[in-house]
């Protein structure tokens, strides 16, 4: 499968370089001077047409395989486009952080905050402030030991 994907993108790109040289080949269709102001040239729009040249049926069947193998190389790229892994799938699970550790001498009911290394182990406890009751004096928490 990878060798026929490598054959059809070294198709689509000679065939780009073929196409861009063909196209510069030719002449404008209005590039004598009665086309420039206005006048019913032969080969203008909607003018009298000469018989196809060689030049004009190259460029008609390098479009066509540049329009077929523009197709199938878009319809590769997004059958393929979900192959891979994502960015979530490649990084490391982190542990669940463990329950909350009490520091000795404090009082259970009092909130605390743990924190935590890169493990996910606890490392430190600290006693939060109790927020007071109105009118009554806001509660002082010890110093954390370090």
């Amino acid at each position: 499968m990878a060798i026929l994907i490598t054959l059809l993108y070294i198709v689509h790109i000679l065939v780009c370089f073929f196409l861009v040289v063909v196209v510069l080949l030719q002449s404008g269709k209005a590039a004598d001077l009665a086309g420039a102001f206005g006048g019913m040239g032969s080969q203008t729009a909607f003018g009298p047409r000469g018989s196809a040249t060689l030049l004009s049926k190259a460029t008609t069947v390098a479009a066509c395989i540049f329009m077929a193998t523009s197709l199938t190389l878009a319809i590769i790229a997004t059958r393929h486009a979900g192959a891979g892994r994502t960015v979530l799938e490649t990084q490391p699970v982190k542990p669940a952080p463990a329950a909350p550790v009490q520091v000795p001498g404090a009082p259970s009911g009092q909130p605390s905050m743990t924190i935590y290394n890169e493990q996910g182990q606890p490392v430190q406890t600290v006693p939060l402030p109790v927020p007071a009751a109105p009118g009554q004096a806001p509660q002082q928490s010890p110093a954390p030991k370090k």
